[in-house]
């Protein structure tokens, strides 16, 4: 968990709000936002499932404040809970604001991923190991 001054988990991705990313308001698309906490939860659940897996759920989505053209986007994840072949991956995006100088959670989330094999179908998700990946 995180407070509303410091994000919590792994500082998975950082990615810059572009000009050509905005919706009619003038602000971040959600759909931007929702694609790069995608792709930050897809590296932790790849990352603890040790192999494939794939987005099956958004849960609990919630969009707090808006990203401005400019802002750096942060995306922290972490693995909340493991099942058999799922695993929920809790995910807050903070915006580094250049102007003002200060970080905001601007959206937060629960993702649900399966781990899969090469034919995509549902495999277990392997004992927890430390380090990875490993050498």
């Amino acid at each position: 968990m995180s407070d509303e001054k410091h994000p919590a988990g792994e500082a998975t991705l950082r990615v810059v709000a572009m000009p050509s990313d905005v919706n009619i308001n003038g602000d971040i698309f959600g759909g931007w936002v929702l694609s790069q906490m995608d792709i930050a939860s897809g590296i932790i659940a790849a990352q603890r499932a040790k192999g494939r897996v794939t987005t099956v759920a958004v849960d609990a989505m919630k969009f707090i404040r808006p990203v401005q053209v400019g802002n750096i986007l942060c995306v922290w994840a972490w693995v909340e809970r493991v099942g058999t072949s799922s695993m929920g991956i809790k995910i807050e995006a903070w915006a580094v604001r250049h102007r003002r100088g200060i970080s905001e959670k601007v959206t937060e989330a629960v993702f649900t991923y399966v781990a899969i094999d090469e034919d995509g179908k549902p495999r277990p998700v392997p004992e927890e190991t430390i380090g990875w990946p490993e050498a």
